[in-house]
């Protein structure tokens, strides 16, 4: 690999690492309810460009824009370097092209919250219509930085017509893990607006008659996760059973190890009656996890990357 896509891969992979910090920070502006921190004011803050003498629900509000903002200029430079240092056709543009339009929908969904007024305390249907688009928005955001990153550092271009039922197997676990991605974004707003103080508060609110669908997932969403794990462990054993290369099984591997520490971080995140900490952990290791799952199959229906060598001047490497 040359100096020049070197240095483009490690700012593909420090725009998706930053980024997850973002998505992160975003979790903590809606776990401690301040998403009304800059009124409904957008792009601007109680309707000045820099607030002065803010409240802390502002400041947390107000620097999850600027760090916003960061991301933006971050992604903006992998389209410019995707342009100037890969040929026509190289897939690391389609990532970037796609990672900045994920970006800017990501941006408009924001906003759209802000000026809707679905933040803060609203408990409203069409909140949690808006979380689940965010959530699917922010996880092909996360998507499109990871191939691209993925292709930036050599990685072969996936290939959608793949035999055999690997791709269609892949499919479903990705779209399971989506699935499970907005039922625990809706069931953690659900935990923010109706806190319990104890186990036996938090049970008779999930079994009420009256109780709001928001809290009714508190009881769908661990079963979710439990069907969709099945999925994801049935995928990679019959995955790896084809494709043996290593690379592939150690990816194969780190989804198993995080899908079992995100269900577990998922259980004390119960026990504990959700606090703002946990919660932000169990993002994080949801974050991790589609990260590595979309690196699995990105590796599974990989094309075989030519490189040349002195015994051939071109050779196949999966």
């Amino acid at each position: 690999m040359h100096a020049a896509s070197t240095r483009y891969a490690k700012l593909a992979w420090g725009t998706l690492g930053f980024n997850v910090l973002v998505i992160l920070w975003g979790g903590f502006v809606r776990a401690t309810g301040s998403g009304a921190g800059c009124g409904n004011h957008w792009p601007l803050c109680n309707g000045e460009v820099v607030p002065r003498a803010p409240a802390v629900a502002t400041i947390i509000e107000f620097s999850h824009r600027l760090t916003s903002g960061v991301a933006i200029v971050l992604i903006a430079a992998l389209v410019i370097g995707a342009w100037r240092k890969f040929p026509p056709g190289h897939p690391v543009r389609r990532g970037a092209v796609l990672s900045a339009l994920f970006m800017v929908s990501e941006a408009l969904i924001g906003a759209g919250l802000v000026l809707l007024r679905l933040v803060a305390d609203n408990p409203s249907l069409s909140r949690g219509v808006w979380v689940a688009g965010h959530l699917v928005n922010t996880f092909l955001l996360v998507a499109s930085l990871t191939l691209t990153a993925w292709w930036a550092s050599g990685g072969g271009d996936v290939r959608l017509r793949a035999p055999g039922a690997s791709r269609t197997l892949l499919a479903i676990a990705l779209s399971g893990v989506l699935l499970l991605g907005i039922s625990g974004a809706v069931t953690a707003l659900g935990d923010t607006l109706f806190p319990a103080s104890t186990l036996a508060e938090a049970e008779a609110q999930t079994f009420s008659a009256t109780a709001h669908l928001f809290v009714r997932l508190r009881v769908y969403h661990p079963a979710l996760a439990i069907a969709v794990g099945l999925g994801v462990l049935f995928t990679i054993v019959s995955v790896t059973t084809t494709r043996r290369d290593a690379p592939t099984r150690r990816l194969g591997s780190a989804v198993i190890a995080l899908y079992a520490t995100q269900c577990a971080i998922g259980m004390i995140n119960i026990w504990l009656l959700a606090p703002v900490g946990i919660q932000i952990l169990h993002l994080f290791a949801s974050d991790l996890l589609w990260i590595a799952l979309i690196l699995f199959a990105a590796s599974a229906l990989a094309q075989p990357v030519l490189i040349a060598t002195p015994e051939s001047p071109l050779t196949a490497h999966d």
